[in-house]
């Protein structure tokens, strides 16, 4: 498949009318056509698994098209380099997230990611980095955790960023590394309190939901299920 079939495709899907809205949810409107996700997993499986179209689908100006480039590119064949680069283009919650679970997690530098852009200056670089260690907590089942200790450590560290869309993932990370383990879940708790006892807003608030769903009820039933 062509790459200009591609685009034409993804016109041809688009939603003008949901585009306009897009911006007060922190979505760049401008060359967005709003395709829901199971229309660009289903392209995304036609055009197949692609290292040089995914390239060339990331130097488009559509948003739509960056989504399918971590679809189909080759987890293998990318770069350091390249991850850095496309970390830069990042500036909306989906393209960020969709490039860290469709593609940086598969690669064999997502750890050393996950640390080094944990505390960049720009925000979307800073999510990507805690939304990898997201990934890891659910999919990476072989991983030590002391791994996930020392992740604890650097989200209590970025915890005082107010950035909505930070600080939203800074408190997924330690709920989903809190519900990986007995142990973690202790771990996760313990950092919340702690992390609530900073004289900040944004702070308590990414403590105090933590806090909820770590000793609440669904999570401490799974954690004894895994337990036993």
């Amino acid at each position: 498949m062509q790459f200009q079939d591609i685009l034409g495709r993804l016109k041809a899907l688009s939603n003008p009318e949901s585009a306009r809205g897009t911006a007060r949810f922190g979505i760049n409107p401008e060359n967005n056509y709003v395709i829901c996700m199971p229309d660009l997993r289903k392209l995304a499986r036609e055009i197949g698994v692609d290292h040089a179209l995914a390239l060339q689908h990331w130097k488009s100006a559509v948003h739509e098209a960056h989504i399918p480039a971590s679809m189909i590119d080759v987890p293998g064949l990318v770069t350091q380099q390249q991850m850095d680069s496309w970390v830069k283009d990042f500036e909306s919650w989906n393209v960020c997230y969709q490039c860290c679970g469709n593609l940086s997690e598969r690669t064999e530098f997502i750890y050393q990611k996950a640390v080094s852009w944990k505390s960049h200056q720009w925000g979307f670089i800073k999510r990507a980095g805690l939304a990898m260690m997201v990934c890891l907590a659910h999919h990476d089942a072989r991983a030590a955790e002391e791994a996930f200790a020392a992740f604890v450590l650097i989200i209590k560290s970025q915890s005082t960023d107010d950035r909505n869309f930070v600080k939203k993932t800074i408190n997924w990370a330690l709920r989903q590394i809190g519900k990986r383990s007995p142990g973690l879940n202790s771990i996760a708790i313990e950092t919340a309190e702690e992390i609530q006892e900073v004289d900040l807003k944004s702070a308590q608030w990414i403590a105090s939901d933590a806090i909820r769903e770590l000793t609440g009820k669904a999570a401490q039933e799974t954690l004894r299920r895994f337990s036993s």
